[in-house]
């Protein structure tokens, strides 16, 4: 039986679960204040879009496995981290300017990071500080030290209960929320995984169980049980729930990104863009790893995203209106890697410092028309709570800043006073340069805020804003201009563990399909794709290892991207060879829940053998498609 993830089943929740939207605004609003239109956010919802950017930390047994989704029979006695440090990850997660921390309190495999006594699957039963250990109190405690708001993430599914897929469990699923919810302060984020059913250990049925998630969990009394519990915490994912999941693991937000959707239960197609004038506000959370898997993977050491990356998807999340949350997971000392850090801190620094100083302060704003006591002027004074607005009849306004001489940005940022709802459509900006207009971007939505980064710095005397569609007045809260600083460059590494191979050093010889270089390229977002494997005409990539080498198996990773007709390949063959001309097996079999995980697979030779080529080939696809698609491959010697 198939198991769903994340990506498959994230329409968990009943149409009549969804929660009302609430205007933000409190108090009696000044009479000529403009009417909301449509659906508008709850104060809690307001509050979250401010947060713009915050952390996902996994850690959990996986991290001791190499996994990254458990199976829910290991032994607890695997998780001993060497040198845990929650105050050196708080440091890491505020160096990369994320305003928040998500822990994995429980992951798939259902083991906890704290010592209920709920499961004998817990920390309790760990050799960390002899049975001791609360690493989620550790965790609230280092956030509360540092100012850091806290989140929790608890996975509906858990692989390892006896009562998985039974009235009980959802009885317990309850009881460890409540615990969570009411041991550990504050938290301003609970985060409900959509991967649920399919095998697991179950208490030892060791069997596949299936359910109907809507129906099986009733959402929307579990959310209104953490609201009950933590009033402030917005919750993640289903149908009723505060946030929506953007639709893929990329990092990347539609474009346009509404944060308005139907009220009926979630459609992927439709998370990754949203519905311009849903019934619903139900904004989008863009959530990627900074490493290809969302564990940490010493064989991934080499394939951190770059600063320049994360600024492209700060760019691509942030920038158009949703919140980014950046996963960034310990080691198995209980620590943010170092090179992670090093990559982190320059990628803080440099948002820190391109938005360090509105450009725009002390320009002159003009409009086409204002409405009384809401000038043009409100969208410079950096108040999220203020706003340029017009007669209700003026739905195309005009304003314009007029900018002190000399004055060169490359970045500009527009923001939409939320609680009176989504009103811009469209629009434009311009920039009057030597004398003539000349139109900068054009786009659909602007919602929290729209960020344009243009090619290179100008200096116009001018710049406006043009609605160019709105079904209502629009209501602006910031027109701001920035300089872009680059980050410092972060030198790649191979791997902290010397027995991962330097995949740049190999060279393709032989490909079913061209492009496999990229197989090679230490990046996870370039993908090797091929016509899907037919009977006697299977895929296949042969690779020069450079120099004969003690090889003990091989990796492989698959896209992590939301490919529409595209697969891994479900098994494998491998072989051997000194020559490349006599070949040698070396292992067959299937990769484990390769198509709905998503996580690099780790294969181990029988024995380890001496080898100068390496030729892997792939009958079909793990799921029917037609295309097949693979990220990478990699080797490693033995363990010493």
């Amino acid at each position: 039986m198939t198991e769903l993830s994340r990506r498959t089943l994230i329409a968990t929740g009943l149409a009549a679960g969804a929660l009302p939207a609430v205007p933000a605004q409190a108090g009696a609003a000044p009479a000529n204040t403009p009417k909301p239109f449509g659906a508008t956010p709850s104060p809690r919802q307001w509050r979250w879009h401010g947060r713009e950017q915050y952390a996902f930390v996994h850690f959990s047994i996986n991290t001791f496995t190499d996994k990254e989704w458990g199976f829910g029979d290991e032994s607890p006695k695997l998780f001993n981290p060497s040198d845990f440090d929650a105050d050196q990850i708080v440091a890491a997660v505020k160096a990369g300017g994320l305003e928040g921390l998500i822990l994995t309190a429980k992951h798939h495999d259902g083991f906890c990071l704290w010592p209920t006594l709920l499961t004998e699957h817990c920390i309790r039963n760990s050799p960390y500080k002899d049975g001791k250990g609360d690493i989620v109190r550790e965790m609230a405690d280092a956030c509360k030290r540092a100012k850091l708001p806290f989140g929790l993430y608890l996975s509906p599914w858990d692989r390892n209960h006896a009562e998985y897929g039974r009235p009980a469990y959802v009885t317990y699923y309850r009881a460890q929320l409540t615990e969570l919810c009411t041991r550990y302060g504050d938290l301003f984020e609970v985060w409900f995984d959509g991967a649920n059913g399919g095998d697991g250990y179950y208490g030892g049925a060791r069997e596949a169980r299936k359910i109907d998630a809507p129906r099986y969990y009733d959402w929307p009394s579990i959310v209104a049980l953490v609201h009950k519990l933590q009033p402030n915490a917005c919750t993640f994912d289903p149908l009723g729930a505060d946030i929506r999941w953007v639709g893929n693991e990329d990092g990347v937000a539609g474009d346009p990104c509404w944060p308005t959707m139907p009220n009926e239960p979630y459609d992927q197609k439709n998370g990754n863009a949203g519905v311009r004038g849903g019934a619903i506000w139900w904004p989008a959370e863009t959530d990627v790893s900074i490493r290809p898997g969302w564990f940490y993977h010493s064989d991934e050491d080499s394939k951190v995203k770059s600063p320049e990356r994360l600024i492209r998807l700060y760019d691509e999340s942030v920038g158009r209106g949703t919140n980014l949350n950046l996963n960034v997971p310990p080691d198995r000392r209980g620590r943010i890697p170092d090179q992670d850090f090093k990559i982190l801190k320059s990628y803080g620094d440099a948002i820190r410092a391109t938005f360090a100083k509105d450009l725009a302060k002390g320009a002159v704003a003009h409009a086409s028309t204002s409405r009384p006591g809401f000038a043009a002027a409100r969208v410079l004074d950096g108040n999220r709570e203020t706003y340029w607005t017009t007669p209700d009849q003026a739905a195309t306004p005009t304003l314009t800043l007029d900018l002190k001489p000399g004055t060169r940005f490359d970045v500009i940022r527009l923001r939409e006073y939320l609680p009176l709802g989504v009103r811009v459509t469209r629009f434009a900006v311009d920039a009057e340069i030597n004398g003539s207009w000349q139109t900068l971007a054009e786009h659909e939505c602007i919602s929290a805020q729209r960020v344009i980064r243009l090619p290179a710095p100008i200096a116009p005397r001018r710049v406006r804003l043009r609605i160019l569609e709105a079904p209502a007045c629009p209501a602006i809260s910031e027109f701001a201009l920035f300089a872009s600083v680059a980050p410092v460059p972060v030198s790649a590494i191979v791997s902290t563990d010397p027995t991962v191979l330097d995949v740049t050093k190999w060279r393709v010889v032989d490909a079913s399909a061209p492009n496999a270089e990229r197989l090679l390229d230490n990046e996870a977002g370039t993908i090797w794709v091929q016509s899907s494997p037919k009977p006697g005409a299977p895929a296949h990539v042969t690779v020069d290892l450079g120099g004969s080498t003690d090889l003990a198996g091989f990796s492989l990773t698959p896209s992590r991207q939301v490919m529409t007709g595209a697969a891994p390949p479900r098994g494998y063959v491998a072989e051997t060879s000194a020559d490349g001309t006599n070949w040698e097996p070396a292992a067959s079999g299937e990769f484990s829940n390769i198509a709905y995980a998503l996580s690099t697979q780790r294969i181990n030779f029988a024995r380890a053998r001496a080898a100068r080529y390496l030729r892997l080939t792939f009958a079909e696809t793990a799921v029917p498609a037609g295309r097949l698609a693979i990220a990478g491959i990699g080797g490693f010697l033995p363990t010493r």
